[in-house]
């Protein structure tokens, strides 16, 4: 065979290394790389350093590359340090080994989780509630979210002054996008602009500390005024979502600008994926959080929607507030009328008027359109029909939600009956009514999406703390979304559920509080509103039904501003909780920016917290647990606390409280105590839990008590 001329051989090694220095360069696209945040405490105290330097020196030595356009996504320099770049899977375990690194891990998407709700805890409206409005109005709630709609009327700024002194941040929201003295800032993480183009983030601002809005409705349908819990406070908005994630390192953004900016409250509606739970050096909220609370700050945060299942809340840290959902005394219930004058009450937002005429009743899952044409299909799918006058379906959740088209969600057994009606009348006929408000006096009940514990990362720690209301919440919404899929209809006021609506109405009374308390700590407002929470009782059998649901109880915004009683936490408090969890002395000295020593054996649940939790290695053995803890006396001089234990349902602990009087001489006094729980062959699928009440008399302020074994995960 004869060989090619060497020019050609030359011209084929050409194109050989052409073609592999290309395929090296997509290999080496740093848009290819994945999007990590490296964590690194603390800002050092020197002059000298500069946080933006430092980043891109160690991208350069990781990368060995002079450029790191691409690379470097953000830069975490205001309130904390650490970055977040592109790096490949090798390039991140390297940095994580280096000097001055506490963690690096991958950026995960987060998910984003009214007129009536504030009267029913007990915020009237207008000078029904106490108020010290010049306060308020120094007040500032930053709101890490979708974005805000700043020209709803929840956000108008009419009779505000100039924003106050202590507040450093900017607006800039965009194009198009204006700030004003309510709406006093705005920063965009996404690319997008501020501006609200999903409804969430609007909100959950009007429901923390929008206008009063009279005459606010969805279509008429919960008809009222609508207002946040400290309507005279000043809004922060920092949008970290998009249409289709929200990312963890752009949340690590808005806490490091949210804090520098000045903000005296932090309101963060997003959680994991799924119940998804990470270690604090991993979550970006936690740290986010304990950074703000070292300020301060108090952040507060929805729990999850990943309920009921037991071990899926996703906001486990002690220094954050961290909400569950519950219900209020208003429903909106959609009626469904036969033909026979039997109604039925079903759930949905419907805002379709079928001005009470009948139509024929149809019922099957497989139905093409032509057959239910001019009737109301009754269907087992709960999605509604684009074809028949209105749909009825069996109801799968514990809640009303919107619908693009007249429906109505029918219990089980009403939904079965009608089915019954429907195969056994000939020629059965119907209709389905406009969706009314009811009032009730039933009991809050936490909802079934609302993730409950016990706490997967501080066993010893209980979680969720609180509930609220979180279930169809009307509030400000953006036009530039449609409130229900498949929707053509654009409105300024909706109705949402979720966690992500009870974590505003308690961001509300963080703020509500600090108005009449300025100078209080974030734990001891954190201590304010679980000690003074209403006691829930079981509403069902079951763990879902138990403090790993609500926590303390149900949030009591009156009770809260005057609790008399506070437990105390600090930075200090944290730190020895965390060497507590095998934290080392040198991973926590890179946290807080000072030095640390882990000394003894620390346990997590003497973290001076307003609830008490302990798991147990056992189920069938006897056991003995303390707790230590230490009150502040914020109430009146010479006031003498007497205790007192509850057991709940089926508990049979042995309590012990050890002094049983606490006599408190001064304010600002602290007095400790011991608490000692015994007991032997606990159920181990149910926590056994009791209630440790303090009253002197005027002021009455309550801890849960839980012990418990291995939780199965599923009920």
């Amino acid at each position: 065979m004869e060989k090619p001329p060497a020019n050609s051989f030359c011209l084929l090694l050409c194109v050989l290394v052409l073609f592999l220095s290309l395929v090296s360069a997509v290999a080496d696209d740093p848009q290819d790389k994945q999007v990590y945040i490296v964590y690194m405490g603390s800002l050092p105290s020197g002059l000298e350093y500069s946080p933006m330097s430092h980043h891109m020196s160690i991208l350069q030595e990781i990368t060995g590359e002079s450029s790191i356009d691409g690379r470097l996504m953000r830069s975490y320099k205001r309130s904390f340090n650490g970055f977040a770049a592109r790096l490949s899977e090798s390039e991140r375990e390297r940095i994580a080994e280096m000097e001055g690194v506490v963690s690096g891990f991958r950026s995960k998407k987060l998910q984003i989780q009214t007129t009536a709700s504030w009267d029913f805890m007990g915020l009237k409206e207008g000078n029904n509630t106490k108020r010290n409005l010049a306060v308020e109005s120094d007040t500032i709630i930053g709101l890490i979210d979708t974005g805000i709609w700043p020209e709803s009327e929840s956000f108008s700024d009419k009779g505000f002054g100039p924003p106050p002194k202590k507040w450093k941040g900017v607006c800039s929201g965009g194009k198009n996008f204006t700030c004003n003295n309510k709406l006093i800032g705005a920063r965009d993480y996404t690319g997008e602009g501020t501006r609200d183009n999903q409804g969430h983030g609007t909100h959950t601002s009007s429901t923390a500390a929008g206008n009063a809005v009279a005459g606010a409705s969805f279509f008429g349908i919960g008809n009222g005024t609508a207002r946040g819990g400290v309507p005279a406070a000043r809004i922060a908005a920092y949008k970290v979502c998009t249409s289709t994630e929200c990312g963890s390192e752009a949340v690590l953004s808005a806490f490091d600008d949210a804090i520098a900016d000045g903000v005296d409250l932090i309101s963060v509606s997003l959680g994991g994926d799924d119940g998804e739970v990470l270690r604090y050096e991993e979550d970006t909220i936690a740290i986010g959080a304990f950074h703000a609370m070292v300020k301060g700050i108090l952040t507060v945060n929805s729990a999850g929607n990943s309920g009921p299942d037991p071990n899926t809340v996703g906001s486990v840290a002690p220094w954050i507030l961290t909400v569950a959902a519950s219900t209020t005394n208003r429903e909106f219930l959609t009626k469904v009328v036969l033909e026979n004058g039997r109604t039925l009450s079903g759930r949905s937002v419907n805002a379709f008027d079928l001005k009470g005429k009948n139509y024929p009743l149809i019922y099957g899952d497989y139905i093409e359109g032509s057959q239910v044409e001019g009737k109301i299909l009754v269907s087992g799918y709960s999605v509604s029909s684009d074809v028949a006058v209105a749909t009825i379906i069996r109801d799968y959740k514990d809640y009303a939600s919107i619908s693009s088209r007249p429906l109505s969600a029918l219990s089980p057994d009403d939904f079965e009956f009608l089915v019954s009606y429907v195969n056994s009348t000939k020629s059965s006929q119907g209709t389905v009514l406009k969706t009314e408000a009811d009032f009730n006096q039933k009991a809050p009940k936490v909802a079934s999406f609302s993730s409950r514990g016990p706490n997967p990362i501080a066993v010893d720690l209980l979680k969720p703390d609180i509930t609220a209301p979180g279930l169809e919440i009307l509030a400000a919404y953006s036009p530039l979304s449609p409130p229900s899929l498949e929707d053509q209809r654009r409105v300024k006021y909706s109705v949402l559920s979720g966690t992500s609506m009870s974590c505003p109405h308690v961001a509300g009374v963080a703020a509500y509080i600090k108005t009449f308390h300025p100078d209080w700590s974030p734990s001891m407002i954190q201590s304010a509103i679980m000690t003074t929470a209403w006691s829930m009782n079981a509403s069902d059998a079951g763990v879902a039904s138990t403090e790993f649901a609500y926590g303390a109880g149900h949030v009591d915004p009156i009770a809260a501003l005057n609790p008399g009683l506070v437990y105390e936490l600090d930075k200090a408090d944290h730190i020895t909780f965390l060497c507590g969890l095998n934290y080392t002395s040198k991973t926590l000295k890179l946290i807080t920016g000072e030095a640390v020593t882990c000394t003894g054996n620390t346990l997590p649940r003497n973290l001076n917290y307003p609830s008490m939790s302990a798991k147990l290695s056992e189920t069938n053995s006897s056991f003995t647990v303390t707790f230590n803890r230490t009150v502040t006396n914020v109430g009146i001089p010479n006031s003498t606390y007497k205790s007192m234990i509850v057991l709940n349902q089926g508990s049979k602990l042995n309590v012990e409280v050890t002094p049983n009087v606490l006599s408190m001489k001064s304010v600002k006094e602290k007095q400790s105590f011991t608490v000692t729980v015994s007991g032997s062959n606990i159920d181990p699928k149910l926590p056994s839990s009791a209630s440790l009440i303090w009253s002197d008399g005027i002021h009455k302020l309550r801890s849960p008590i839980v012990v418990y074994t291995d939780i199965p995960d599923s009920i």
